[in-house]
């Protein structure tokens, strides 16, 4: 029964025990300035504009996965879902937080290979060596012709 089954997981506060993006941004210090963005723009925006704030400040991709690598996450977690593997289940994420945050924790926990899939918000480092978060969704056009600048107060 197990091989038919799928399960499918959030990344934050499911995995791991907080939203990663927000323990990002409060870990490397930029809380009030994330504070003061996030009225003004939409989330994977700002997480962007957030992590080119980091850079700036000489932030590097490895003190990012320091901070990454000290989420917390609840003792059963890790037992669960190799439990699931091993039972046939196939694992997929599904999430808002990014590529980056998930993979590298995936990775730090010895569990990328557990998961066949992960839908999420695409990540990449550039060329400077930036985090760059891009919507999983683009803002502008939508697929369902719902136009968000049209429907929003913002």
């Amino acid at each position: 029964m197990a091989g038919n089954t799928i399960v499918v997981f959030d990344f934050d506060k499911t995995i791991i025990e907080c939203d990663s993006d927000n323990w990002v941004v409060d870990e490397l210090g930029a809380t009030d300035l994330f504070n003061q963005l996030l009225p003004t723009m939409p989330w994977n925006s700002l997480m962007d504009r957030m992590m080119k704030e980091l850079h700036d400040q000489g932030k590097t991709i490895d003190e990012i996965v320091e901070v990454l690598n000290r989420i917390p996450i609840h003792p059963r977690v890790v037992p669960a879902i190799k439990a699931a593997h091993a039972l046939g289940c196939e694992l997929r994420i599904v999430s808002d937080a990014n590529m980056f945050f998930i993979e590298t924790m995936l990775k730090h926990l010895g569990l990328r290979e557990y998961f066949s899939e992960i839908n999420t918000n695409p990540s990449f480092v550039d060329e400077q060596g930036r985090l760059r978060i891009q919507p999983f969704h683009d803002f502008k056009n939508s697929s369902h012709g719902f136009d968000y600048r049209k429907n929003t107060s913002q």
